[in-house]
């Protein structure tokens, strides 16, 4: 109703997985713009990722540094190393390029800037593809289809 008001601009919907947007699809009057969702390099989510893009919702990331967890990893850290830039700038920058958006958490402002110093450089379509390959389906989040909303 208040979209259709024009009290807001735009609807949007955390922790969807593939099933919970059928659902949704199948009875709302307004389809949602974004999906924010837990996603990094251990954590791909490939068909959510294909389904949304068939459907024109947007894919946002949270924890894509899975929280701090790829930090230290060598496979990105060698990427980093070519470029000049931290783990987590590479891990930001392959987010961008797979067309999903990103907010990466942190109080320091120093990490801060450095989070947004991602665009003076572009992966290679190799290391897209070694990143890729790091997908393990490993989450650091509660998953979504087993979450229990009983309080």
């Amino acid at each position: 109703d208040l979209y259709e008001q024009g009290k807001i601009k735009a609807i949007g919907v955390c922790n969807f997985t593939v099933t919970h947007l059928e659902n949704l699809l199948s009875f709302a009057r307004i389809k949602p713009v974004v999906n924010q969702v837990e996603f990094h390099p251990r954590l791909q989510q490939v068909e959510l990722r294909s389904f949304c893009d068939k459907h024109q919702i947007q894919l946002e990331a949270w924890a894509p540094l899975m929280q701090g967890g790829l930090l230290e990893d060598e496979t990105i850290l060698k990427i980093a190393t070519k470029y000049g830039k931290s783990n987590s700038q590479v891990i930001l920058r392959w987010d961008i390029q797979n067309g999903v958006i990103t907010i990466p958490k942190s109080v320091r402002r120093e990490r801060m800037m450095q989070n947004a110093d991602i665009f003076d450089f572009t992966l290679t379509d190799e290391e897209m593809a070694i990143i890729n390959a790091m997908n393990l389906e490993q989450r650091v989040g509660p998953n979504p289809d087993e979450y229990d909303f009983e309080l």
